[in-house]
């Protein structure tokens, strides 16, 4: 059936003011005020950085993440007062009055780049995560938009286009983890009565790699060509023309994020995977740059958990490689 509600928007539908949230001067002297305290160090918890007015903030953009459209910018931060020595800090000061961190390789905290210019290809995407948070450091002028279109209004797309289609996204899929196993997850599932979208085409890609994995059949391929074709449909995905000191929240189970690949990469012949063990494959984790590069938006991005979040397809948090049981029940809490 048809998804509704708040995060069945489209981008044409949007006014600016449906997901902006202006941070002010109070915030910003709070949040100065507890990395000072921190003496440059990450929070380990929402107490050790206390945040009075903005921390009711982040607990209003909960909601929305949780209920609403699934995405806000919180504008006013100045990187230039607080200092970029401050911004993994800063970020994590943040996420703790969100939710509990899922380790990267390189620490919570990681570092990102977004190319310019060139032969891309641009797919949507959804980290495996209750909540994402991007702290944008970097946005030159010629390097596009984020861009983030809504999970159920893909869904309702489809649903117009081919049912067929639609249908075979509600069945398990193989998709490849870091940790070299292969597992089998829908796009699109229902749990505790909450619709999911989840969608990470490198992840199936990477596991048709594997000899044993079974083969996509034409019409799953065929679906996920569509799915892509839709996400990039005009007037559906929204345009965000972000600045350094943005925060862009958004959680991954309803809204995609547009990322980037070069069509020279993508087109070229794949070599063959390193195996983990035996038949399976590894999906490399992405490596921080040393350096920001010109040309380039860079950003940090914090993946978290939190305890008000839906329901999620069972074995979903392998593809971050997290460990799931006990220390992963804040999912679908």
């Amino acid at each position: 059936m048809p998804q509704a509600g708040q995060a069945a928007w489209r981008a044409a539908d949007l006014r600016t003011s449906d997901w902006m949230i202006p941070v002010g001067a109070e915030d910003l002297a709070e949040l100065e005020q507890a990395l000072t305290a921190l003496g440059g160090r990450a929070p380990q918890s929402a107490a050790e950085a206390p945040l009075p007015h903005l921390g009711a903030v982040l607990r209003g953009a909960a909601t929305r993440l949780d209920t609403g459209r699934g995405f806000v910018l919180l504008r006013g931060l100045t990187l230039e007062r607080l200092g970029e020595a401050l911004a993994e800090p800063l970020l994590a000061a943040l996420g703790a009055h969100l939710g509990r961190p899922l380790p990267g390789p390189a620490g919570a905290v990681q570092r990102q780049a977004s190319a310019a210019g060139g032969a891309l290809r641009w797919r949507f995407h959804a980290d495996a995560a209750d909540v994402v948070a991007l702290l944008i450091m970097r946005q030159p002028p010629d390097v596009d938009p984020a861009m983030l279109v809504a999970a159920a209004s893909v869904h309702n797309e489809m649903m117009k286009r081919d049912r067929a289609a639609l249908e075979l996204l509600y069945r398990p899929m193989p998709h490849a983890t870091p940790t070299g196993s292969v597992i089998d997850l829908p796009v699109f599932s229902t749990a505790s009565g909450a619709f999911v979208g989840r969608y990470a085409r490198d992840s199936i890609d990477a596991a048709q790699r594997v000899p044993q994995t079974p083969r996509l059949t034409g019409p799953q391929m065929q679906a996920l060509d569509l799915l892509d074709s839709l996400c990039a449909e005009p007037g559906l995905a929204l345009r965000m023309d972000v600045r350094p000191g943005d925060v862009l929240l958004f959680n991954p189970l309803q809204v995609w994020k547009r990322r980037a690949e070069s069509l020279a990469e993508s087109l070229a012949e794949p070599a063959p995977p390193e195996a983990a063990s035996g038949s399976e494959v590894a999906i490399e984790a992405e490596a921080p740059p040393a350096m920001p590069a010109p040309g380039k938006r860079e950003a940090l991005r914090l993946l978290l958990l939190t305890e008000s979040s839906r329901a999620l397809p069972e074995g979903l948090l392998a593809l971050v490689g997290a460990p799931e049981g006990p220390d992963a029940t804040m999912v679908g809490g």
